[in-house]
């Protein structure tokens, strides 16, 4: 059997994943669901075989490119889930100080997709980590099934401690010059917006398709915002224009991009719902604007 095409599958196929990832539905249901779209010489097993995340082959970043310098570490998170692993990245053979970026992965921790993103973030000229929310549980189990599993057993506010904590660990890294931002994705996303909130010395705050802190919260924000949005992401965009108004109130600079047709992830280069041309729009607009923010 030839291999699907993303044009071959519906939108409804696209939601129901995204309910799946999301843990809005089990894999059972998930199933029964899906079979429903297993029609014309197209089988349920085939259909679940391409919504699933493919990282062997979509890493940009080889774990091995002589470019970076890229290494696993540990740091503490007294508030948060205390000691927690990370990927600490930076250009090889650089002995200026760097500008800092934490990476926020989505919610089935650190997977190969993100820790792609932390070297990529490297590449481009910064010094990044990408913590595991889930290293008190013992980290990220090799596939997002358990990983959701996983992360849905920690509390969203701790975690938020964790990612805090990452931002002092570079805070005080003598290859970072002290300035810091933060991207994340998804469950990141909402990271990425509460670290706004939450750490006055942050300089830049990037969250693709993140949840909207609440009207208390984000009145309290004044880092610069730089917020990618999914078309197609109905229930994180409906929280847009009440969080706009309170950012604008507020004379918060903030720079919004929404990206016509595309599903919530599609800057994931593991899943079909990625699209390469937004990813690397999405993706050259995060780089500049951290560059401008961080210098």
């Amino acid at each position: 059997m030839k291999p699907l095409k993303k044009e071959q599958i519906s939108q409804e196929v696209f939601d129901l994943y995204h309910d799946y990832a999301h843990n809005k539905i089990d894999r059972r249901k998930f199933m029964e669901k899906l079979s429903v779209y297993a029609v014309g010489g197209i089988t349920l097993g085939s259909l679940m075989s391409f919504m699933s995340p493919r990282y062997i082959d979509s890493l940009l970043v080889q774990p091995n490119d002589v470019r970076l310098k890229s290494d696993y570490i540990t740091y503490n998170s007294p508030k948060g889930g205390g000691t927690i692993r990370g990927l600490l990245s930076k250009p090889a053979n650089h002995s200026e100080k760097l500008p800092g970026v934490v990476v926020v992965h989505e919610n089935r921790g650190l997977n190969p997709y993100i820790e792609d993103v932390g070297r990529q973030t490297a590449l481009d000229g910064f010094i990044s980590i990408a913590p595991d929310a889930l290293s008190p549980l013992g980290g990220y189990p090799g596939n997002d099934d358990d990983g959701r599993a996983l992360q849905s057993q920690r509390g969203k506010d701790e975690m938020l401690e964790d990612f805090i904590a990452a931002f002092n660990f570079l805070k005080a890294h003598p290859d970072c010059n002290g300035n810091i931002g933060v991207v994340g994705f998804c469950f990141g996303g909402w990271i990425s917006n509460m670290m706004a909130v939450k750490v006055p010395e942050l300089l830049a705050a990037v969250p693709y398709y993140g949840s909207q802190p609440n009207n208390e919260d984000a009145a309290i924000i004044k880092t610069p915002l730089l917020l990618h949005f999914a078309e197609l992401d109905t229930r994180v965009n409906a929280g847009w224009p009440e969080y706009e108004a309170i950012l604008k109130a507020n004379n918060v600079p903030y720079e919004v991009h929404f990206y016509q047709g595309m599903n919530h992830g599609f800057h994931n280069t593991s899943t079909p719902r990625y699209d390469k041309e937004a990813a690397e729009l999405s993706w050259k607009r995060t780089i500049d604007f951290f560059k401008e923010k961080l210098a």
